[in-house]
């Protein structure tokens, strides 16, 4: 099993991009009244068939060819899970797939959230040409970056530019610190 969330995220949103999707949405939110980490990573890649949906959280199924087992959706099912949370996978053949991964926020068994500024800007830069819109929420508060308006402001300048890679972390990393104060999640 992968020791945080966002190397869960990491996968899943992998997988989208693998899919075909130009635009993946990724949403964090953080409830400490009513006690969860529910994560949304819902793209508009090719989606899969009512058969390939009711199988990808068996470890012993997967599309790839390269391998013969796939483990980060049943690993990020059995996470949420293990926390008294839940799962649900839903995809749409041609239209695309939205995974929901909801943790009891203070379950001993809940794995760290880890660094998810890191991620989302791992998949900007290493995906420039796919959008992403990210929101993180920590209790009422949040933010969000969405790549297609950051294009609309810098033109042509590419996302893994390391001008524009630099300020994309450092979008991040200020704009969580103002949404939650440092909490830990």
């Amino acid at each position: 099993m992968m020791t945080e969330i966002s190397l869960h995220v990491l996968d899943i949103a992998e997988n989208s991009i693998r899919a075909g999707a130009s635009v993946v949405s990724i949403l964090v939110t953080a409830d400490a009244a009513h006690d969860n980490l529910t994560i949304v990573i819902a793209d508009d890649g090719c989606g899969m068939t009512a058969e390939q949906a009711a199988h990808v959280t068996d470890p012993f199924f997967t599309t790839r060819t390269t391998r013969r087992v796939g483990l980060g959706v049943p690993f990020f099912k059995m996470a949420a899970e293990c926390t008294g949370g839940g799962f649900r996978l839903e995809s749409e053949h041609g239209k695309g797939t939205t995974v929901t991964a909801v943790f009891a926020l203070s379950h001993i068994n809940r794995i760290p959230l880890g660094d998810m500024n890191v991620t989302i800007h791992n998949l900007i830069v290493y995906h420039p040409d796919t959008d992403f819109i990210y929101t993180y929420t920590y209790n009422r508060a949040s933010f969000t970056l969405d790549t297609r308006k950051m294009r609309e402001i810098i033109g042509a300048i590419p996302l893994n530019s390391p001008e524009i890679s630099a300020y994309i972390l450092e979008y991040l990393t200020e704009n969580q610190r103002e949404t939650d104060g440092g909490a830990p999640i």
